[in-house]
């Protein structure tokens, strides 16, 4: 017999052939686009929080972890955000699902556009007009970019899926879902952004932050608990109910402290923000777990 494998089984060790035996179970390309997605978006969580601690190792602890916009780790930290909202549009959903994801997808860009507001000699080379948090006028041109860029390529994309609609290579009902949930956030943006520019700047980044966690509660609650098709496994549905409870717990935590997070002397909203953030990397971990091994390993 010729060394070379055949499709149907595997050399053994002799240089034989053994037929019918696989040392592993082939995957479908579709089932490892959604491994890797889903691994990406856990690892983007690593990026943010390798860049962070890089950074506070020069400027110490700040009061929050998107404070660090404002120091070295800026570039990983836009690119993790941006990457996890592209991950999340990739990965499909139905229905009520796929309208969050997609919300989700359209709010994660904008925490890394809109940067936070800052304390007065939080980053000792950046100026503030203001006594407690405010905007620093230096980095307004680059969020009015950003906003600008967000808004563009946001329209493109609806446009690009509006032709596929009317070429019939999308199904209405998805376009329907996915590009409402657009056109509405991309309106909203837009319109803030227009009559109430101060406020996008003095609120904007804590808006944009507490919808998208917000959204993963209700989609940790959804794979708990899908609708249209069978209930994960007992343990499956309490790892996705306890991150839904807890991500509810530090998002509620994260409100009430925010306000008071220069005044307290610990970073309160930064543990907050990086429980968050833990457990937004948890879902997708324990997600990539239940469907690691199904044919078609979508969002329910």
């Amino acid at each position: 017999m010729s060394s070379s494998q055949r499709d149907d089984g595997v050399l053994v060790g002799d240089g034989g052939y053994r037929e019918g035996m696989s040392t592993l179970d082939p995957s479908t390309s579709l089932q490892r686009t959604y491994r890797y997605l889903r691994i990406g978006i856990a690892g983007m969580v690593v990026v943010i929080f390798a860049s962070v601690g890089v950074a506070a190792a020069s400027v110490g602890w700040l009061t929050s972890l998107s404070d660090y916009y404002y120091t070295s780790a800026r570039t990983p930290f836009v690119g993790a955000l941006i990457a996890v909202g592209f991950a999340l549009l990739a990965l499909s959903g139905r229905g009520l699902e796929r309208g969050l994801l997609d919300a989700a997808a359209l709010f994660a860009p904008l925490i890394a556009l809109i940067p936070t507001t800052l304390a007065p000699g939080t980053i000792a080379d950046i100026d503030l007009p203001c006594r407690f948090r405010c905007f620093p006028p230096a980095f307004e041109a680059g969020a009015a970019n950003g906003i600008a860029t967000y808004l563009i390529t946001g329209t493109v994309v609806v446009i690009v899926a509006a032709l596929l609609v009317i070429l019939r290579q999308v199904p209405v009902a998805s376009f329907a879902i996915s590009g409402g949930v657009a056109i509405g956030v991309l309106a909203a943006v837009g319109l803030s952004w227009a009559f109430a520019r101060d406020w996008v700047l003095a609120q904007g980044h804590f808006v944009a932050t507490i919808a998208f966690f917000a959204l993963f509660a209700l989609v940790a609650v959804l794979a708990a608990f899908p609708r249209r098709s069978d209930p994960p496994a007992r343990v499956f549905r309490a790892l996705y109910i306890v991150i839904a409870v807890l991500l509810v717990a530090v998002l509620a935590a994260y409100i009430a402290f925010l306000p008071q997070a220069d005044t307290l002397g610990i970073p309160l909203a930064l543990v907050a923000e990086a429980a968050a953030l833990v457990l937004f990397s948890a879902f997708w971990i324990v997600q990539g777990i239940e469907k690691w091994s199904e044919p078609n390993p979508s969002l329910r």
